[in-house]
């Protein structure tokens, strides 16, 4: 069997995905070097698929659970219409600083309302409908999140969470590691769940789409 090494496969998909612009390349660089685990932005790949996504869908209303530096919602913002609003939620207020020097300098700051919290206390309070949900936060909830969120998803709408392969994990259901075992609670849930239909995509480390029947 011919085996690809998934770094070698990486750089190909990178090569032949339209670049970051400067700016997102900026804030791909200063998260690298001045935040801790880096690797949570989205980047390039994953960045323009969102990107490209919210171009396909035209959400009016989009929900991010998860901010991080704001590389995700940079590229939402940028693939929605101009009456087009995302709502990020981030439970790291160390993070505010760089998240809101960097919409300012996509100059989207005005679709993004940043949100400081526990999205478990935050999303309760919202009252939606979402046209697109995008959960990228701590593994260990997901679950909840769901829960908490596909009632407020309009009909026809979509869920998208990431780091739904957790590194091939998801595969050794003796693996007792709290992130892995919720990610697997995670993708059986959305799997039994008959009010959505879903597909798990090999996107990086692993993207759940699901749609609100």
């Amino acid at each position: 069997m011919f085996m690809i090494d998934p770094y070698v496969l990486s750089e190909y998909i990178e090569n032949h995905t339209t670049p970051a612009d400067a700016v997102l390349q900026e804030l791909y660089r200063e998260t690298n070097l001045h935040v801790m685990n880096p690797r949570m932005a989205s980047g390039q790949v994953q960045g323009r698929f969102l990107q490209f996504i919210c171009q396909m869908l035209k959400p009016k209303n989009v929900l991010e659970i998860g901010t991080f530096t704001g590389y995700s919602a940079i590229c939402m913002a940028r693939g929605m219409d101009e009456d087009g609003k995302i709502t990020t939620i981030e439970a790291n207020e160390e993070y505010e600083d760089i998240i809101r020097k960097y919409f300012a300098k996509a100059n989207v700051e005005g679709k993004i309302d940043l949100v400081l919290g526990d999205a478990k206390s935050v999303i309760p309070a919202l009252s939606g409908p979402f046209d697109l949900v995008f959960i990228d936060a701590d593994k260990i909830s997901y679950p909840i999140y769901y829960d908490l969120v596909v009632d407020k998803v309009s009909n026809g709408g979509f869920i998208l969470a990431d780091n739904v392969i957790w590194e091939g994990k998801v595969l050794n259901s003796n693996i007792k590691e709290r992130d892995t075992q919720a990610i697997i609670r995670f993708n059986q849930m959305v799997t039994d769940d008959t009010r959505v239909e879903n597909v798990l995509l090999p996107v990086r480390d692993g993207l759940m789409m699901i749609r609100k029947i």
